[in-house]
């Protein structure tokens, strides 16, 4: 086996400089789609239904994205870039449009766009770390793609707050959205392409010949992962099915909000497919995509599952986080009982600041505390401490008197926020086979969508029922679901241990 060279700052700095960029396309949406529906004249009980398109896209888009880079040299462009430089392209062009939306419908449209865009340029940049670094430099790898991060959502997030402090009207009439935002998003498109143009041009991807001769795992070959689909019964998707048949009934016996017909829908959806790519396993088809996404979903390596269990409730409590902050502050901290209150807009661009301040700690401690933690207690023990911090963070909304003390709950935010972007990616691309590394990346990040598709369809049917017009209780639902992901985290630590021993 021929040893991987090990990349200077500068290569980390070049592989992952392009997410700078396609982070602040994410910050843009993350922090103003609720702002863009409600100002377009949405109610609030309606956010999480608008909001679906983003995991959806994700959830279609990033396995087939991870299995097609997997299998795609394209000569001097190699593997990964292309689909950097497709998803940029087109994310750059749906910011543009984005904020001259005439009405909700064009936006939920433009929202598909562009969270699909943006998937598909970042699902490869996560295997892109594991292809140009050697193992031990996976964390510092993960690490500097966290900074930058950090770095791309702050300034995503404040941009529309600068603005304002610069002079750019923030208001609009009803309808419509304020300069700050327009500006915003057409700054954030050209940043984007910009960035991801920088790591495009600025590396250089290991041919498929050099890949073989630095990985030291057996390969696993498309007949392999079909021959073990194919020993597999047909009881497991049945009931997926029928359990999508049940949630697509009860919607209409129990008056659930219409977006759980999503859910009911997915599962169905997931268990045809898994049928199918059985059947085809089955009559000797080893090529087809289906069959190996469906056949390496089955056969993900243990850790992968422990793994995934905490990225599911960690990202449930992202989701909760972008939805609802806007609604939260502009009416629990800034007083305005809807959009077209002056003081709504005032509150919107503060949750812009909240969500910098939680981007700058996040980029901050992804260079600081994680390395210095990981190094002296783990991985799997850092990420369990950022996860508890996080907890605190959400928790400490009820406790805050005012609108500025929120940015004391930021701290706690950005470390979680900073840990759930490295520790998770450090630790499974070290123990992942080179060859499958795409479609591992791809299929992981399944349980960062999937947990968001149950706060899109789910969230709303709660709140309705039990909180209505109250958003701040969302944040006990944050709080919860972060520390279920603590505790789903020491089972990864017990697997670490075993492995060591």
């Amino acid at each position: 086996m021929t040893e991987m060279p090990r990349q200077s700052f500068a290569g980390l700095w070049n592989i992952s400089f392009g997410f700078f960029g396609i982070q602040i396309g994410f910050a843009l949406q993350n922090a103003n789609m609720s702002r863009i529906f409600q100002s377009l004249g949405t109610e609030l009980d309606n956010l999480p239904a608008l909001w679906v398109a983003a995991p959806l896209t994700g959830l279609l888009v990033q396995p087939v994205i991870g299995h097609l880079s997997d299998r795609t040299w394209l000569g001097r462009l190699g593997r990964r870039r292309p689909y950097f430089l497709a998803g940029a392209i087109l994310a750059a062009l749906a910011l543009l449009v984005m904020p001259e939306s005439p009405s909700i419908w064009f936006a939920a449209m433009m929202l598909w766009v562009l969270d699909a865009s943006l998937n598909v340029s970042m699902e490869p940049f996560r295997a892109f770390v594991g292809d140009m670094l050697r193992k031990d430099q996976h964390a510092a790898g993960y690490a500097v793609q966290t900074a930058f991060i950090g770095a791309g959502a702050v300034v995503g997030s404040i941009f529309p707050w600068t603005l304002e402090h610069l002079g750019v009207s923030n208001q609009a009439p009803a309808g419509t959205l304020p300069d700050t935002v327009r500006y915003a998003f057409w700054f954030g498109g050209a940043a984007l392409f910009l960035s991801v143009l920088w790591t495009v041009v600025s590396t250089r991807e290991y041919a498929p010949e050099e890949m073989a001769a630095f990985d030291d795992a057996p390969a696993q070959e498309d007949d392999e992962t079909a021959r073990r689909l194919a020993a597999r019964g047909f009881g497991p998707a049945t009931l997926s099915i029928a359990a999508g048949g049940v949630i697509v009934w009860a919607v209409g016996q129990f008056a659930l909000e219409k977006e759980v017909y999503l859910l009911g829908g997915l599962l169905i959806a997931y268990g045809v497919a898994s049928i199918a790519g059985i059947a085809l396993a089955r009559r000797g088809s080893t090529n087809n995509m289906l069959s190996s996404i469906v056949g390496d979903f089955s056969g993900m390596p243990l850790l992968m599952k422990r793994l995934a269990v905490a990225q599911f409730f960690s990202w449930s409590a992202l989701f909760i986080m972008w939805i609802n902050t806007t609604p939260i502050v502009t009416q629990a901290f800034f007083g305005a009982p809807g959009a077209g209150d002056p003081r709504y807009q005032q509150g919107a661009n503060w949750v812009d600041v909240l969500f910098a301040t939680y981007n700058g700690v996040a980029a901050i401690a992804a260079l600081t505390l994680l390395p210095f933690l990981s190094a002296r207690i783990g991985q799997a023990r850092t990420h369990i401490i950022g996860l508890l911090c996080g907890a605190a963070g959400y928790a400490s909304f009820f406790a805050m008197p005012n609108a500025q003390w929120l940015l004391v709950s930021e701290i706690g935010i950005g470390i979680a926020w900073a840990s759930i972007l490295a520790m998770p990616y450090a630790i499974l691309a070290s123990s992942l086979p080179q060859k499958k590394l795409g479609i591992y990346m791809g299929l992981f990040n399944v349980f960062v969508v999937v947990p968001q598709l149950l706060v899109a369809t789910a969230m709303g049917s709660i709140m309705k029922r039990f909180f209505p017009g109250e958003p701040i209780w969302t944040m006990a639902f944050a709080a919860a679901t972060l520390l279920l992901a603590a505790l789903a985290m020491t089972r990864v630590q017990a697997a670490a241990d075993a492995r060591m021993t």
